[in-house]
């Protein structure tokens, strides 16, 4: 299609036709969908009925939506008591795996064995005051309304906080109470407002490129990075400021997962200049959503390995049957063999964003002889994906480490001329207990790409009222700072606090005072943070339950699900919900990811929000097309499409 022929579709389908195009899409996804079910495919035999709508695939799971089944309790599946699970790590997918086990499933929680080869639980979702290095946080989690499983398997978990409470609920009036957004999105010239106000500034090219983006075709981003689809028209905005330092997306990632991240929150697009969209948690991750987990699950009698390393899962595969016959451990005792027969389960978490994570301290870069903490993720997944293709391809993602990494650090301080700076910036007093910088703060002209945040303080349960918590990220970890004329990545916990005091606009004779004094700093490197962000193509990540697989499963962020997005705490839950239901057999439908990407108001809504308020219907079209804009709007503002139009500030009065 021509360039002017694209503008003019995009334009019409952004208005009145795109009803009628993701309709008659939505049709032929379900007929295709019935051709395959029926071993005929005649169109004489169609006929209109809702039997079969729930049948399972070929994973063992259907997808439903409203509360009907969100409400349900299923039944127990025949002869799970005579079955046992054997969870692979103990991140939250794991977790989240073993509780369905144990409320969905219904296992005995005698039969569940959790193996981690750490001594703690949690995985990426932490939250640690180290007595040697501090506080240390090497993530945070932004979550929102439609985590539909996320919000399932934690209406069910007792909250530690609220007697009586689920974690949703704690959750659920927390946010209600203290709604979240941003009074300060960016900063330029040390600590100066930026002045992003809310605008995208987008160009109407930029704009299409988005677009153009959005209806492409999966198949046809297979390997494709995000430069390969956008130009400067897009990276030179404030769209991508936003998007990539929020998402932690860089230039050569997978144009693919920008896709679905772009479907999957397209009802968020309002939001994200502000972070409004988002919500979180009263404390660090750890503290708020693992440990809940772990203590439902040790109620009910789950078995915790800590210290037990798993190093391989060695399958039997014959006439397309894959069966778990063995999993080989590392103990402090030696090595050790767990021997499986159909009957025991297995779900591996293949690879982690923050294995081999080196840690720094105050005075320590994370670099030569520092601290490096693994778990053997990686070498696992290569392990098993070397018995079988189906079980993916782990080197797509962990073999360029220059590309995945980045580094993030957790700022503890107490200091009155910092927490006045701070409260110039994000207008807000860190010591409240609520909201304070509603999200990142980014800080626009570093040469590191630095933001930084503050979630609700104390972030910890055990920190000291006077104590603010700070975590700090940058996207380029290999170039000098602004101040402190040395990579991120070389640079100590000191340096880096000097580096975040400049961009804070703290004076400059002060710096090394403050970030040495008043400051603590623990800085951990991450080699493969964002490796799920590598350019992939189909089969690069395994399916939650292979095809032929009888009793192993994948978990987490490099399993496929459909249309999710990974780097979400949804998507580590989805995949346990999946691989649950699937291989025990439970009659409940799974949440299928929210549809906002198929609602016709949605899209007209983002489409207007994304062009900062203008109307896809103001663009000029080629001739023709100019021509019959007008007489085609005025026919269709008599009907109730034109209302729709209306509503959503696509058609206005001066169009007609």
């Amino acid at each position: 299609m021509s360039k002017k022929g694209w503008k003019a579709g995009a334009v019409l389908a952004a208005g009145a036709g795109i009803t009628a195009v993701l309709a008659a899409k939505k049709r032929g996804n379900m007929e295709m969908d019935k051709m395959k079910k029926t071993s005929h495919g005649s169109r004489s035999d169609y006929r209109n009925t809702e039997l079969g709508k729930h049948d399972k695939n070929s994973k063992g799971i259907y997808y439903t939506n409203g509360n009907y089944e969100a409400f349900a309790r299923p039944e127990k599946p025949a002869g799970i008591e005579e079955k046992s699970a054997y969870l692979v790590g103990s991140g939250l997918a794991s977790l989240a795996a073993a509780c369905f086990l144990v409320r969905d499933a219904q296992m005995p929680g005698k039969n569940i064995h959790i193996l981690e080869a750490m001594d703690i639980a949690g995985g990426a979702c932490d939250g640690i005051d180290d007595p040697t290095r501090g506080y240390v946080m090497r993530g945070g989690r932004e979550m929102e309304d439609h985590f539909e499983c996320l919000w399932d398997l934690f209406h069910s978990i007792p909250s530690l906080e609220v007697p009586g409470a689920s974690v949703l609920d704690e959750y659920y009036w927390l946010n209600k109470h203290d709604p979240n957004y941003s009074l300060c999105r960016a900063t330029e010239r040390r600590g100066e407002d930026a002045h992003t106000d809310g605008k995208f500034g987008l160009s109407q090219k930029g704009s299409m490129e988005i677009m153009k983006l959005f209806f492409t075709k999966d198949e046809d981003l297979y390997d494709k990075t995000i430069e390969d689809v956008f130009d400067d028209e897009v990276f030179g905005s404030q769209f991508w400021l936003y998007w990539r330092t929020m998402f932690a997306f860089e230039n050569w990632h997978s144009a693919l997962e920008m896709k679905r991240y772009f479907q999957r929150f397209i009802h968020h697009i309002g939001g994200l200049p502000d972070f409004s969209a988002l919500k979180f948690t009263r404390y660090n991750q750890y503290e708020s959503l693992i440990l809940p987990m772990q203590k439902y699950l040790e109620a009910a009698g789950v078995e915790f390995r800590f210290g037990t390393e798993v190093t391989n899962v060695r399958f039997e595969i014959t006439d397309g049957k894959k069966t778990a016959r063995a999993i080989e451990c590392r103990t402090k005792n030696g090595d050790t063999e767990i021997p499986l027969t159909e009957r025991d389960l297995v779900f591996i978490t293949n690879g982690s964003c923050t294995e081999g994570t080196i840690y720094g301290d105050q005075n320590h870069a994370p670099v030569g002889d520092a601290e490096v903490r693994s778990s053997g993720c990686w070498s696992l997944w290569k392990k098993i994906a070397a018995q079988d293709p189906s079980f993916g391809h782990p080197e797509k993602f962990c073999s360029d480490i220059e590309k995945t990494n980045w580094e993030s650090a957790t700022v503890t301080t107490a200091n009155e001329e910092i927490i006045d700076q701070i409260k110039k910036i994000c207008k807000r007093d860190p010591r409240t207990g609520k909201v304070v910088t509603g999200g990142i703060v980014s800080c626009r002209d570093s040469k590191w790409l630095l933001s930084w945040t503050i979630n609700r303080q104390g972030q910890f349960k055990n920190q000291k009222k006077d104590e603010v918590c700070v975590w700090v990220y940058s996207l380029f970890t290999d170039v000098p700072g602004d101040y402190v004329k040395k990579p991120m990545k070389e640079c100590t916990g000191k340096e880096i606090t000097a580096e975040w005091l400049y961009h804070l606009g703290i004076p400059v004779e002060d710096i090394e005072r403050l970030s040495g004094e008043e400051c603590n700093c623990t800085p951990t490197m991450m080699p493969y943070i964002t490796a799920f962000f590598m350019p992939r193509s189909a089969g690069d990540r395994p399916d939650v339950i292979p095809d032929g697989s009888v009793n192993a499963a994948f978990l987490g962020q490099f399993a496929e699900t459909p249309r999710d997005t990974i780097f979400t705490t949804e998507y580590s839950v989805r995949t346990a919900m999946e691989a649950v239901y699937g291989l025990c057999g439970v009659d409940r439908g799974v949440p299928e990811v929210w549809g906002s990407v198929y609602d016709v108001r949605e899209l007209l809504d983002s489409t207007v929000k994304l062009m900062d308020g203008k109307s896809p219907l103001e663009m000029k079209l080629p001739m023709p097309f100019e021509m019959l804009k007008k007489p085609l709007l005025r026919k269709i503002d008599k009907t109730i499409v034109g209302k729709l139009l209306r509503d959503h500030d696509v058609l206005k009065d001066w169009m007609l």
